[in-house]
């Protein structure tokens, strides 16, 4: 019979290695190889050309339907990848601490574009949050995401010494970031508000709020959330569904709120290990609406089958573990806060996207960060991938270190006592290299010592030899 110490320490050890597994990948404290880097950089650029290559076979039935050519969307994909990873690269050679110049004249900006989209913008199903401009459709709500946590990280960093008290740690963060998801969701687009939220809670916990203020913020929020959902019957039919209910107000119209997610999950199964083939889903044939934005992962998983909803699962994962290695070893606030406020943001999303596409959440309309179709939160994650890398580099810099200053014993340098009691003015005799040399010689190696004639031995030596 085990002894209760022996009970105590079982836990312990049965926790010992998990927790080992963990300070190794995640190893905080010790110094940057640039693996990090690399890693995100490399998940970045595969679920980037995963996107592209999932949007040419997702819509190109669609398109030929419309009667457009069926690299339409997957070329529109690419410009705008391009365009962010231009954007990506530029950031990831900035110094981030100049982006604090950018916070304020970014959040003004993304107030007056939220508030344009109300007025000008277009309606696509049932959601107003796109506005033209020079021909493209430009999604203001996903640039919110990156400029609002720039502002909060800025905002946060000049009140470091006064978290503790509720009234700075909120204001104005907590008004200015409920405005803009206010702004959002006037829109009718819920899913990008819960992101929005997200992204004002983890910059309050990254920020080190006390836990009882973040606590507080959190259940506040919470039910801002679910009084958006009751209030929208739309978004409560999806909610029943969710919980196996048909109550008879969702059947009045002839509605199937259920519909998008079984034909997901159809595809998800019919996929089996290896999928049926690349481009050869048949769900996609107008089965699941948005095939190529919201539910493109059940898209994927047909066609590639588990293993390749496994590798873009393991892809998000590396980013996770890549992006958090580089947050954890931020020493100054500003840096920890924006990198943890877009980790949270990206992962979060994608956790949300992939977790409503097999039914674990209900349809909130979120689209998979860097594979869904739309070049504003293409180019959005991208550049905030760029950030992150800023960050990165910064890790990878090499450090300095002074060589220590060698003693006149030790030969070669002077003496530090020589050198502060020398004279202004005066230059301190040069040693020859020879003696360096000598002196770094054993004792036993050198030949003994010849004794030197004293000065007065040698002027009567040299009197003699010229009076001779």
């Amino acid at each position: 019979m085990a002894s209760p110490a022996q009970e105590q320490r079982t836990p312990a050890r049965f926790l010992r290695a998990p927790l080992a597994l963990w300070r190794r990948i995640a190893r905080p404290d010790s110094a940057s190889s640039g693996t990090s880097y690399f890693l995100i950089l490399g998940a970045t650029l595969a679920l980037t050309a995963i996107g592209i290559m999932m949007v040419l076979s997702a819509s190109s039935v669609e398109s030929i339907a419309a009667g457009e050519s069926p690299y339409t969307a997957a070329l529109k994909q690419a410009l705008f990848g391009l365009v962010g990873l231009v954007g990506m690269f530029v950031l990831s050679r900035i110094n981030v601490r100049w982006l604090k110049r950018l916070a304020w004249p970014g959040i003004g900006a993304t107030i007056v574009l939220l508030m344009l989209v109300q007025l000008i913008g277009r309606r696509v199903l049932g959601n107003r949050n796109w506005i033209d401009i020079a021909g493209f459709s430009l999604q203001p709500s996903e640039f919110a995401k990156l400029l609002l946590a720039l502002w909060m990280a800025t905002i946060l960093n000049k009140k470091a010494d006064l978290l503790d008290h509720w009234g700075h740690a909120l204001v104005p963060v907590a008004p200015v970031g409920l405005g803009v998801a206010g702004l959002v969701i006037w829109g009718h687009d819920l899913g990008t508000t819960l992101i929005i939220l997200l992204v004002v809670v983890a910059a309050l916990f990254y920020a080190g709020v006390p836990t009882k203020l973040f606590v507080a913020s959190g259940v506040l929020l919470a039910v801002g959330a679910i009084g958006l959902a009751v209030t929208s019957p739309n978004r409560m039919c999806r909610i029943y569904n969710w919980v196996g209910q048909e109550p008879d107000f969702c059947k009045a119209d002839g509605g199937d709120f259920g519909y998008q997610v079984q034909n997901g999950l159809q595809g998800l199964a019919s996929g089996g290990w290896l999928g049926v083939g690349l481009g050869q889903s048949r769900q996609k044939y107008s089965w699941i609406p948005e095939a190529h934005n919201d539910f493109i992962f059940a898209v994927l998983g047909e066609e590639l089958g588990l293993f390749g909803t496994l590798l873009v699962l393991a892809l998000f994962a590396v980013l996770a573990v890549a992006v958090f290695r580089v947050v954890s070893r931020q020493k100054e606030l500003f840096p920890r806060i924006l990198g943890g406020t877009i980790m949270a943001w990206i992962l979060g999303q994608a956790a949300i996207n992939m977790a409503m596409v097999t039914g674990i959440a209900p349809v909130i309309g979120v689209p998979l960060p860097f594979i869904s179709s739309g070049g504003s939160a293409l180019v959005s994650c991208l550049c905030a991938i760029g950030v992150v890398l800023s960050l990165a580099r910064e890790d990878m810099r090499p450090v300095r270190v002074r060589r220590p200053r060698r003693t006149a014993a030790q030969g070669g340098g002077r003496a530090p006592a020589a050198s502060a009691g020398r004279r202004p003015g005066v230059k301190p005799a040069k040693v020859p290299a020879t003696a360096g040399r000598a002196a770094a010689k054993p004792a036993a190696s050198r030949p003994a010592a010849v004794p030197t004639p004293s000065r007065s031995t040698a002027q009567h030596h040299t009197q003699r030899k010229a009076s001779t």
